[in-house]
């Protein structure tokens, strides 16, 4: 199987960090794909930094928001404009080890899946490595993923197909894991490749990296996709405790 992946990059005051993470895209092992950058009015350089780099590769393409738009709107236009009959995400702050889509390719192959996310490594803000990894399941339902996101958006690869009736809608709530929960009310399950193959960055300034402000946009997901408020607090109570220890793990584990 040789078909085109679409790679959705978002980008916005990235300028620090997005040559890495278009390098880990142009490293991959599997080279038949795209690479979309869509900078979202970015107040820095990234524009110009991309640019440098899509004119030495003519796989990458880039675009422009109009107007700031926030990273659904921004991932939704990434979508748009893609030709492939894969999609994969990666953010502009994080990283792919160099099997990342050859493997998951494989695996759709043999597995016959539409829906496929990995394992992931964790770095800081300078780059420096965290012991600990996030191993994940075999495979997720509907069900297990309202107890904790274990589907990290920048390692999932989904058939062109699965969007069809799914799309990032608001970021007001966490709308990766909203577009999960609506592609799994018709897929059966997502997929894992247990392997470390997104390298996450974590940063303070994200909105993983603000815990209360995560949480609440947890709550707001349920919300969201029809949830009643009891029923939401219900799976807010695994969604903390679970996200708790994971995060636990990652910062002792340099201790």
């Amino acid at each position: 199987m040789n078909e085109l992946v679409s790679v959705v990059m978002p980008a916005y005051n990235c300028a620090k960090y997005v040559t890495e993470a278009i390098d880990s895209v142009i490293k991959q092992t599997y080279t038949n794909w795209e690479l979309i950058v869509v900078d979202d009015c970015s107040t820095d350089n990234t524009f110009e930094v991309i640019a440098v780099l899509q004119s030495d590769n003519d796989k990458i393409r880039v675009y422009k928001n109009d107007v700031n738009s926030g990273v659904s709107a921004t991932r939704n236009r990434g979508i748009s404009e893609s030709e492939g009959e894969w999609i994969a995400f990666l953010d502009s702050d994080d990283m792919w080890d160099e099997k990342k889509l050859d493997t998951q390719i494989r695996y759709a192959q043999v597995n016959k899946a539409g829906f496929i996310f990995t394992g992931v490594a964790y770095i800081d803000e300078d780059g420096n490595k965290y012991k600990w990894v996030f191993e994940i399941p075999e495979k997720v339902a509907y069900k297990d993923l309202l107890k904790q996101n274990v589907i990290s958006c920048s390692s999932v690869l989904l058939r062109k197909t699965c969007l069809q009736n799914a799309k990032m809608e608001s970021d007001r709530i966490h709308e990766d894991f909203c577009m999960w929960l609506k592609i799994l009310k018709v897929e059966e399950f997502a997929f894992g490749v247990n392997e470390p193959l997104l390298i996450y960055r974590i940063s303070r300034k994200s909105k993983s990296g603000n815990k209360v402000k995560s949480l609440k946009m947890a709550y707001e997901t349920y919300r969201y996709i029809g949830l009643s408020p009891i029923v939401s607090c219900y799976y807010m109570f695994f969604y903390i405790t679970r996200n708790v220890k994971k995060y636990r793990n990652i910062f002792i584990s340099n201790l």
